[in-house]
This record gives C-alpha cells, sequence and structure tokens, in this order.
C-alpha cells in the first residue's frame, strides 16, 4: 500500500483552514473568556512557530489517520508488508475487498467517531482537572471532532 502524501498534507491544511473559522468567527469571543485572554496577549504570540508547530502536529494526526480509517492497512498490516510473500489467501481477499469502504462519507464517519469516542474524553478529563468550564471542553472537542472528521474525509476518499 502506498501512503497519499499529497492527501495527508491537504489534511493537515485543513486543520487551520477550520480554526480561522472556528476560533476566529464562530467561538473566538467565547474561546477568549474561557481561557482568560485579551486581545493584546494573543497578538504577543510568535504565530510563525504556533502555526508551524500546528500544521506539523496536524501533520503526524493526518498521517495516523490512514491506519485507522482506510481498512486496507489492516490487511496489509497482516503480512507485515511483504506483498511478495504473501498467500494466495491474501491476494484473493484484496481482489474482492480492496477500495470497497474507500469513500469522503466513511472517512468522515471514523473520523467522527474517533473525536467522539478517544478526543472528547481526553479533552473532557483534561478540562475536568484543570477546572475548565464545559464550554472549553464543548469548543475544542467540537473544532476536533470536525477537524477528525475532515481529516478522515479527505484521507480515506483520495484516491
Amino acid at each position: 500500500m502506498e501512503i497519499n502524501f499529497s492527501a495527508i498534507i491537504v489534511a493537515s491544511f485543513s486543520t487551520l483552514l477550520l480554526g480561522f473559522v472556528w476560533y476566529g468567527t464562530l467561538f473566538g469571543k467565547i474561546w477568549m473568556k474561557e481561557n482568560g485572554f485579551v486581545e493584546e496577549e494573543l497578538k504577543q504570540g510568535n504565530m510563525l512557530k504556533i502555526f508551524g508547530l500546528t500544521l506539523l502536529f496536524s501533520f503526524f494526526i493526518a498521517f495516523m489517520m490512514q491506519f485507522m480509517v482506510i481498512h486496507e492497512f489492516g490487511a496489509y498490516g497482516m503480512i507485515n508488508g511483504a506483498e511478495e510473500t504473501a498467500l494466495p489467501s491474501y491476494i484473493a481477499f484484496m481482489d474482492d475487498y480492496a477500495g470497497k469502504h474507500r469513500a469522503f462519507s466513511h472517512g468522515a464517519l471514523h473520523g467522527t467517531m474517533i473525536g467522539l469516542l478517544f478526543v472528547f474524553p481526553l479533552i473532557g478529563i483534561n478540562g475536568l482537572f484543570d477546572r475548565k468550564s464545559w464550554k472549553y471542553i464543548l469548543i475544542h472537542s467540537g473544532y476536533w471532532i470536525i477537524c477528525l472528521a475532515i481529516i478522515g474525509a479527505i484521507i480515506c476518499g483520495w484516491k
């Protein structure tokens, strides 16, 4: 199986685009209030470092998502990536099933499930121990649920 780096890069940039809308337009004022930020504080940050690291971390997320949303990677892992020595049953399986669930909607479903059942609890636990409000938890969780749905859709649907 080949890794689609074009899809991974586009998916990585989608986090910045959604973040601009989510934190800049939709929930920016609430997010600032829940964090105790004022605009002057936010302008003092090193934006090159923040956006650069965000893009790098988003690349890591998108790279890992392919193994969760593209089912063929599971079968490929069962043969340790050695297609040349795979049994005929593997070849037959891949002939029958490869690409059956490669759709934007399927990737979005998996991304949403990962967001709801994995990321939301992580953010919730941290938020509870950090004594953050439910608004804080829901704003960040909502962002990541949608991000992972978009990343999953791009990664799974882009063939």
